[in-house]
């Protein structure tokens, strides 16, 4: 049974950084989305980066240039490197994985990108809270 634990999240000010680590034991997929979401109080759950087993990224573009996201293999650790935090950043923050779909095309199988809709994901940590103050 896969466990995903979220670590890091805390209270900064505008301009400030975190490191968010969620380490993945027991998820043993070789190939596999893992993705960061966050929920703000009254909003849906949104994903704003997904890294794949090959090391491809996607951000939301609210994001990109600020936070970045990497899985260390060894460790089994999923980060998310946050920069130049805004308030509108405050949120829960969740990591998530799951296998990479995989296709049968003609010439025959093939993975397709990761994606950042909450429902692609079926492993989820308990989250951890990150709050941003102007």
């Amino acid at each position: 049974q896969a466990q995903l634990v979220e670590s890091g999240g805390g209270s900064v000010q505008s301009g400030g950084s975190l490191r968010l680590s969620c380490p993945t034991s027991g998820y043993t997929g070789n190939s596999y989305c893992m993705g960061w979401f966050r929920q703000a109080p009254g909003k849906e759950r949104e994903g704003i980066a997904a890294v794949d087993s090959d090391g491809t990224t996607t951000y939301v573009d609210s994001v990109k240039g600020r936070f970045t996201i990497s899985r260390d293999n060894p460790k089994n650790t999923l980060s998310l490197q946050m920069n130049s935090l805004k308030p509108e950043d405050t949120a829960m923050y969740y990591c998530a994985a799951n296998d990479r779909p995989l296709r049968i095309g003609n010439r025959g199988p093939y993975y397709l990108p990761c994606t950042l809709t909450v429902d692609d994901y079926g492993y989820w940590g308990q989250g951890t809270q990150v709050t941003v103050s102007s």
